[in-house]
């Protein structure tokens, strides 16, 4: 998984699994002989865009290195309902240790992916990319990044301290002490590093003009509409990136998409989107 190391995604996995099975799954080492094997499979209970194989497969890797997991799809790859997605053996007791962490993880990073695709073909045909935000689930943001990829989607930046972005809070703090915006992204600009991107928020059209002239690399529009949005990259003109943020929905993404912007963002993405229904499907054997 680009972006994503070993420990990170091992740190995760074992952290759900200590929260899952702090003292081992006592449920099948009463139930089941420690000598019973299992397969299973991973099959799609509705379509969707695959996302997480690698991690599912890390799961019973972390549980037990002798279980093997036959991955039959591609992140990024679409599928139909009752699609195999991968194949599982190995000890009943640590296949069925290992799944719900396993289903939890992968449901939601193909939820993701599948909600995340939706959008990219919305918007096919414009100059617009779909990109998330950091409205992720806590702890979880390299695998939610992940699938937004997995989708056709894009990053915006990773944390707080990757780039600046001036937002209405912000902005309303500078109004409160007194402080000129241009002047501020003006003294921002000669503070910062020459690769650190600068980017500011604005939620009225009289702002664009101060806000693109003090020298910003992207201009957030928050929450405006498509008319107001074409008008505002009319403005812009080719001075900075132009982004069109706020409600945001599968409704509407193509006509903000016409406007010319460049980048939508979309925070729903992530913050509350539907795990996809997969399940596995296990045959234990005596």
């Amino acid at each position: 998984m680009n972006g994503v190391t070993n420990l990170q995604l091992d740190d995760i996995i074992e952290r759900a699994l200590a929260e899952d099975a702090p003292w081992g799954d006592i449920t099948s080492e009463t139930f089941l002989p420690e000598s019973a094997r299992a397969r299973a499979s991973l099959a799609a209970r509705e379509p969707g865009v695959f996302s997480g194989g690698e991690v599912f497969a890390r799961v019973f890797a972390l549980v037990d290195p002798a279980t093997t997991v036959e991955l039959l799809a591609e992140d990024g790859q679409a599928f139909a309902a009752r699609a195999i997605l991968a194949e599982i053996a190995g000890s009943a007791r640590s296949v069925l240790l290992a799944e719900r962490v396993a289903l939890n993880l992968t449901q939601r990073m193909t939820g993701i992916a599948t909600l995340t695709a939706r959008y990219v073909t919305a918007v096919e045909g414009t100059r617009a990319r779909i990109v998330d935000t950091r409205k992720t689930m806590p702890g979880l943001r390299i695998l939610d990044r992940h699938a937004v990829r997995s989708g056709g989607g894009h990053n915006h930046r990773f944390s707080l301290s990757d780039a600046v972005l001036a937002k209405d809070n912000h902005l309303a703090v500078l109004e409160a002490s007194g402080l000129d915006l241009g002047t501020a992204i003006r003294s921002a600009r000669a503070r910062l590093g020459h690769n650190v991107h600068l980017e500011v928020e604005v939620d009225r059209i009289e702002q664009i003009e101060p806000v693109v002239a003090a020298g910003v690399d992207t201009i957030m529009l928050d929450n405006f509409t498509p008319d107001q949005l074409r008008e505002g990259v009319a403005i812009v003109a080719g001075r900075a990136l132009v982004e069109a943020s706020g409600g945001v929905e599968l409704d509407t993404v193509a006509a903000i998409a016409s406007t010319g912007v460049d980048i939508i963002s979309i925070g729903a993405l992530t913050h509350s989107v539907r795990a996809l229904d997969l399940g596995l499907d296990v045959t234990v054997e005596p």
